[in-house]
């Protein structure tokens, strides 16, 4: 028996995704989406918060704010809950409908900013500025806690002591590479760091969303694509260049193919992100870049169900 919703938190299952691939090599994805909260960013809000009441910056009842693009709202909203603390979210108003009625069926406030450049469905870099500095004056106003994930390292430690050990649980060695959006950074960095501390050949990709591929050294072309809370046109404050050893683009038309594909072939109704982890891991066994029977390891980063 659980203890509280908190405990269903992580240790996901890894899922074999052999009809939408069928070799050469192997590709497993980790089943974020059956959080609590519906993604991977439980994971980090978990961390977050534990760190917080740690150092005394949180107590009991006090709110808690932060921006989010849903996922992050999601995961402080159920771990909030279970704790006693009041939790606001300010999302832009891009995001997508089904995110905002998860939150405030969460019990969350919600706090709609309206878009600087971007378009529904499609939130850019300037959206997401606009919706921390409401998150920001609301902290301010109200004597909160504010989140602020990206400068966190709750969001890398959550996956350096969490996701990695659990992959290298189930199949150590055998891992020969890691696929993961980018979006804090959080999934991709923790990960990597343990992997590579573990195994260094172990190859890790970070994927973005093609035009906006800044961490690959591109110029932003497409500020405004469909992989919500992935690829602002920024590089994270908490970015390690030399953990990737390289990158892939997914356009949004792939996304979507590869979302219905794992929906079809699969049976599994996840997000773009997911999708897109899923579409670059292919490309990758496609190559042969790894060899002839790599195994490759990537997320399913969300339920379907915020779309």
């Amino acid at each position: 028996m659980l203890a509280s919703t908190l405990d269903m938190i992580g240790n996901t299952p890894l899922i074999a995704l052999d009809r939408i691939h069928r070799g050469p090599g192997r590709l497993l994805a980790k089943a974020e989406f059956i959080q609590p909260g519906g993604s991977v960013k439980d994971r980090a809000a978990l961390a977050i918060i534990e760190d917080a009441y740690r150092t005394g910056e949180l107590v009991k009842g006090q709110p808690v704010v932060e921006m989010t693009s849903g996922n992050m709202g999601a995961g402080l909203a159920v771990v909030c809950n279970v704790l006693g603390n009041p939790f606001v979210a300010t999302m832009s108003r891009g995001n997508s409908p089904e995110r905002a009625r998860m939150l405030r069926s969460l019990g969350a406030e919600l706090i709609l900013v309206p878009q600087v450049n971007g378009t529904l469905g499609k939130v850019t870099g300037p959206d997401i500025e606009a919706a921390v500095e409401e998150a920001r004056r609301i902290a301010e106003e109200r004597g909160a806690y504010y989140v602020n994930q990206f400068y966190r390292d709750g969001c890398m430690r959550a996956h350096e002591e969490g996701t990695g050990p659990e992959l290298w649980k189930e199949l150590g060695s055998a891992i020969d590479a890691f696929v993961a959006a980018v979006g804090s950074g959080g999934t991709f960095v923790g990960t990597s760091r343990f992997l590579k501390r573990s195994q260094p050949n172990i190859r890790c990709y970070a994927v973005e969303p093609q035009g906006a591929e800044v961490l690959a050294g591109k110029p932003l072309e497409k500020p405004g694509h469909m992989l919500q809370g992935t690829g602002y046109g920024l590089i994270p404050p908490h970015w390690e260049a030399g953990l990737a050893d390289g990158f892939f683009s997914v356009s949004d038309e792939e996304a979507t193919e590869f979302r219905q594909r794992l929906a079809n072939e699969e049976g599994l109704h996840v997000g773009y992100s997911a999708a897109a982890n899923v579409c670059a891991a292919i490309k990758l066994l496609q190559s042969r870049e790894l060899g002839a029977h790599p195994n490759v390891i990537t997320m399913l980063c969300d339920t379907g169900l915020k779309y």
